[in-house]
């Protein structure tokens, strides 16, 4: 009988129940795997960083590309004024990317394919930029919504999609990630579903696809770390420059 694809998303409980009021605070499959990721990623910078040589060896050179690839992202969409919150943006990038890569191992725990993680990281996101346009212009920041050469009877029609459009970004940034991460791994399940229902004689047609589905999906986990950190640095661009 073929296992429930869906099933690999399931979210449980590891260790007692831990409540503060109405709010369960347990330690979970989900919790896991965000602490392994976190852990990976301190590891692997704490031990690039421990012989800064000439000629790096893999783990140095993979953490000297990481930072170059995102100083590079912020510098060509947000501009210098973008520069203090690099460490914000490096390490949201790398949280993702570890947390998608992580569920590509088998018997592992996908945390992106989950909304409430992906849209939580969106709407912290979401909130701190606001927060930074407002500091940086004052009440100045509303002209995000009033784009420049707009003829003055389309004015109220185009101030209302632009607000519109600035207060769906949490939920396109959360979607996008979200959507993803989870068809592609249903899409792997359902493929090894048929390989093992079909056996070695007729299974060898869907283990090719799920093959070539893992190689894409590996692709994938790594353009939607991408997309998703090079969308905070443009809405970043949006609340420092006001561009309108």
């Amino acid at each position: 009988m073929a296992t429930n694809p869906m099933t690999q998303f399931e979210v449980y409980r590891i260790g007692p129940e831990i409540k503060i009021g109405t709010f369960d605070i347990s330690f979970t499959n989900a919790s896991l795997f965000m602490v392994i990721s976190s852990i990976a990623i301190l590891l692997i910078f704490n031990l690039s960083s421990k012989k800064n040589s000439i000629l790096p060896n893999k783990l140095q050179l993979l953490a000297e590309l990481s930072y170059s690839f995102v100083s590079k992202m912020i510098s060509d969409t947000a501009g210098s004024k973008a520069k203090p919150y690099f460490s914000f943006i490096f390490s949201l990038f790398m949280f993702v990317l570890f947390c998608n890569m992580f569920g590509m191992i088998p018997y592992t725990f996908t945390v992106t394919s989950h909304i409430i993680v992906t849209f939580v990281l969106a709407a912290f996101i979401f909130i701190g930029v606001t927060i930074i346009g407002f500091v940086k212009h004052g009440f100045g920041y509303l002209k995000l919504f009033v784009p420049s050469g707009v003829p003055v009877v389309l004015l109220p029609l185009i101030v209302i999609i632009e607000i519109i459009s600035y207060l769906s970004r949490p939920i396109s940034l959360s979607v996008r990630l979200f959507a993803n991460m989870m068809a592609g791994h249903t899409m792997m399940k359902v493929f090894g579903g048929f390989v093992i229902s079909l056996g070695i004689v007729g299974g060898w047609l869907p283990l090719s696809f799920s093959v070539a589905l893992t190689g894409l999906e590996i692709l994938v986990a790594f353009l939607q770390a991408y997309v998703f950190a090079i969308l905070t640095c443009i809405y970043l661009n949006d609340a420092l420059n006001l561009h309108h």
